[in-house]
């Protein structure tokens, strides 16, 4: 998931006027761009249902009896959920 961030943070231009065409050139243009897109999107995918999962796996087992404990990993869940809202769905 990093890694491909990073190769396409390499030709992503963030400005409103060219960011849709700085997509259409990672698809396009870069060597395998189209692959790293969607292995970064699926990779997201995963991890978010990775972290569903985790939490579902807490409730089956009774983990949220532990308070304090489920509150911090829920106040996790929501601070990485908020930082995927900022990062994909604003932009």
């Amino acid at each position: 998931q990093i890694l491909t961030g990073l190769f396409l943070a390499m030709h992503y231009t963030s400005d409103t006027m060219t960011a849709f065409s700085s997509v259409t050139h990672i698809c396009r243009d870069v060597n395998y761009g189209w692959l790293i897109r969607y292995f970064h999107a699926n990779g997201a995918s995963m991890f978010f249902i990775c972290l569903f999962l985790h939490v579902g796996r807490g409730l089956y087992y009774g983990s949220y009896m532990y308070l304090e404990t489920w509150n911090i990993g829920v106040l996790l869940l929501f601070a990485v959920m908020a930082t995927a809202f900022m990062g994909y769905v604003l932009p």
